[in-house]
Formats: C-alpha cells, structure tokens, sequence
C-alpha cells in the first residue's frame, strides 16, 4: 500500500467513525460519514443526524469553507444525485470545486444507484470506490438490505437459560438474564427502525417494547412497534398503547368491532396475507415494512413465532442473552417448529460475536450461507 493509499484509508476509516454517531438518530436514512482532507490534512469533518437534516457532506463542506477547492472527500456511502428531503450532495459537492471523491460503498437506492459517481466523474471530479466496503456496508446493512432484497434485515433477540429456555412450564420469565443484559436490549432497540413481536408474547407479557434508556438519542423518531396478531386478539388497553410512540398491527382479518377498538386507542391496522398455518406470514410482513422505509427489525418474541421466522429464512443475526442457569425438564423451549428427523435439516448458523454482559454471556450468530 503506497502512501496515497494508506491516507485514502486513514481518512474513510475517520468517516466511518462519524457515521456510527448516527447510528441511533437517521432512520430511516443511512449512517453517514463524510471527511474533507488537503495535502492528507483534514479541514473538513461531518455526519448524517436525523433524517430531513443535512446530509454528512454538507456538513463538511460547511466546516471546510473554501478550503474544499481542489480536496478530497472520503465519504461512507455513494454521494445522492437527487432530492429527496434535502438537495443532491453532488451539487454541492460539484460547486465546491472538490478534486477527488472516494467513497466507501455503493449506494442501491435507485435514484442513485452509480449515478452520484458518474455525476461527479462527468463534471471532471475524481470519483472511486475506496477501501472499507465490508465496514461500511455492515454499518448500513437494513439499508442496503432494504434496497437490495426487498426487506429489512431481522435481528432475533432472545433470552434464555443454559438448557435453551425463555420460560418455566408457567409461562414465568421474569427475569432469566440480570440488568446488564436487559440494558442492552435497550441498545438493540434504539439502533432498529422497528420493534417487532407477536399478540402472544403481548397478552402473556404485556411489554411497553419503547427505548427507555435517555442516552440514545433518537433523533425524534422512537422505533415503530409492530405486532403479529392474526385475528386482531390484542387488547385495547395493552400497555404498547399507553405509549405515544407509534404501533402498527399486522393481521389476516380485521373483525369491524375489534379494528374500530385497536384504531381508536391508537394502532394502526394493516392486512396482510397468511401463512399456510393461517397466521400472519412473516414474510409478507417484512415486505410491506421495506414499504414503509423500515430498515432494520429487532423481533422480541415467543417460540412460535421465531421459530416460524427462522424456519422461513427470515432471521439475518441471532442475538442470545444466556443466563447461567438451568429450568429443566417442561420447561419453554425458545423456538418451537415441527419435530425434525434428520439433524442435517436444522437450521445452521455461525458465531460472529461472543462477549459477557454482566452475569451473562450475549452470543450473536448468523446464518450458514445455503
């Protein structure tokens, strides 16, 4: 790696710093970052905030001034050539006389799509794919995933025992993991665009499914809470309802009387089409989500449900919080799906993160490629 090469790298590595302090507060947009640099020193430095703000270049470019005439700019996603809530960054990017433009991957959202590259390349700037796609991708995967497959991408979160249970025969849960884990779901929480369960696990637990922790700023847009209620069962006085934050229902069928309910306490109601089990396909659920400009899902639920949701291909990234403790025999196992014959039929995945959060150890893993 020549000198240029090592700069190009030192400065798109900074970017994507700055994007990540986007993560929680863009949604539905992408994370962001966005560094201006003359003779390999920078004179610029920005990131994407909240959708409807400026994007990370115009930051920049407002920090640089006039010192942008004849610099680079390292950018973690393909500028925008078109208007949206805000004015293309090529524009922008084309007045302020910039030499060179690299970024760090590709942006699929068809009103771009290579066109911002080509842009700047026909007004004679520099433009290229830099290093640090593998990053830069991963920091907007519910992004690209949105774009690129037609759905959010879907991380699974469950807490369980050392044996692979959420509940006692019960149905008692409270709590398996300690408070350290419990924070950091908050986390999880704060970086999805939605919030995902099914009517089960809100009759059983009646969750609030909100960001209650003030560090993570959101930017004004708390996560959509989704829920799976096939015949429209969830009760109107369900806590997920007490909370201003929106709540979106999915179901097969919509009963006049419990629609007029739900509506009136604050849910907004959507048809979707069934599963072969009669319940909400998931997959069709996630669909019209990519519809709605969602991202990324967090899915807290029942066995059932995940277990229908891993079954379906629909689960990108496992996060398990396990509890160094044992339920035993009866108790709720946390997927259920039809009994399997051959152990080459179950559902492979493979550990990309395994770390302690408190008491606990957090596993995350994500599918083996078919």
């Amino acid at each position: 790696m020549n000198d240029l090469a090592r700069t190009d790298h030192r400065h798109l590595a900074e970017a994507l710093r700055l994007a990540r302090r986007g993560l929680y507060s863009t949604r539905p947009n992408p994370h962001v970052g966005c560094v201006i640099a003359r003779d390999g020193e920078i004179v610029g430095r920005g990131f994407h905030h909240h959708a409807g703000g400026p994007h990370a270049e115009i930051v920049a470019l407002g920090e640089a001034g006039a010192q942008a005439a004849g610099a680079t700019v390292y950018v973690t996603l393909e500028p925008c050539n078109h208007h949206g809530r805000t004015p293309p960054c090529v524009d922008a990017l084309i007045a302020a006389r910039v030499a060179r433009v690299i970024y760090a991957c590709d942006d699929p959202h068809p009103r771009v799509a290579g066109q911002g590259a080509a842009r700047l390349r026909a007004a004679g700037i520099d433009a290229q794919r830099g290093t640090l796609e593998t990053a830069a991708r991963e920091l907007n995967r519910g992004f690209l995933s949105r774009f690129e497959r037609g759905r959010p991408w879907v991380t699974l979160k469950t807490g369980m025992s050392l044996d692979g249970c959420t509940a006692l025969a019960n149905g008692r849960s409270q709590w398996i993991t300690g408070a350290a884990a419990r924070a950091d779901v908050q986390r999880l929480r704060a970086q999805s665009c939605a919030v995902m369960t099914g009517s089960g696990t809100v009759l059983a637990d009646d969750p609030a499914l909100t960001v209650r922790d003030a560090r993570y700023d959101l930017g004004g847009r708390p996560p959509l809470r989704v829920v799976l209620d096939s015949h429209l069962t969830l009760p109107a006085t369900a806590r997920l309802l007490a909370d201003p934050a929106p709540v979106l229902v999915f179901c097969t069928t919509a009963p006049p009387p419990r629609r007029a309910a739900l509506e009136s306490a604050g849910a907004e109601i959507e048809c979707v089409p069934a599963a072969a089990d009669g319940r909400v396909d998931p997959a069709a659920a996630l669909a019209r989500l990519a519809t709605r400009e969602i991202n990324e899902v967090l899915v807290e639920c029942g066995p059932r449900l995940a277990g229908a949701l891993v079954i379906a291909g629909c689960v990108d990234e496992l996060v398990c919080y396990v509890a160094p403790r044992l339920l035993g025999a009866g108790a709720r196992a946390a997927f259920a799906w039809p009994e399997l014959e051959n152990l080459a039929d179950s559902p492979g995945f493979t550990f990309v993160d395994v770390r302690r959060i408190g008491d606990d150890l957090r596993l995350v893993a994500r599918p083996v490629p078919a």
